[in-house]
């Protein structure tokens, strides 16, 4: 994770998917998921002041790529639209991560790619927006909390967070 004025973990790990925004110029899209396995990250890389790395779920051909797995959880992720629109996804109902990239494959929503950000408990959408306040935060997770009794957020180590720009 890198921003403009703070580099939280320089290592770039195996994971394939890297949100990029805070754009240095018009050239490059305001916001997207780099796919690593097909997009020139090192060429990418310098024309973002923000970029967070995670666990790709869709790759750029549409496809889900997480393996299926017996665990479930509650889980948070971004995507992006086949017009570039970001996508915060949330579920609070446990699947496993390759169940929930299924249903978001058939849903209405173009989905182009997708990241994954949390699960379990720890999974958490809230969003303050025209005087409509929406607060979401995971419960269950196999092996770990194993109940969908959790009634507030959990401490998160990293919040994404979005501001309306004013109109030129």
């Amino acid at each position: 994770m890198r921003g403009a004025s703070h580099i939280n973990n320089a290592v770039l790990t195996k994971d394939k998917a890297v949100l990029a925004f805070d754009p240095m110029s018009d050239a490059v899209a305001s916001v997207q998921i780099i796919d690593r396995d097909c997009q020139d990250f090192d060429t990418l890389r310098p024309q973002y002041g923000t970029l967070v790395q995670s666990i790709r779920m869709v790759d750029c051909h549409q496809q889900n790529v997480w393996g299926q797995q017996p665990t479930k959880w509650s889980t948070a992720a971004i995507g992006i639209d086949k017009s570039g629109r970001v996508l915060f996804l949330f579920t609070r109902s446990p699947y496993s991560t390759h169940n929930f990239i299924e249903i978001l494959l058939r849903l209405p929503i173009d989905l182009y790619n997708a990241m994954y950000v949390e699960g379990g408990p720890e999974a958490q959408l809230y969003v303050n927006a025209g005087g409509v306040e929406v607060e979401k935060f995971g419960s269950f997770e196999t092996g770990f909390f194993e109940s969908d009794e959790n009634d507030q957020a959990w401490p998160v180590p990293n919040i994404i967070g979005v501001v309306r720009l004013n109109d030129k």
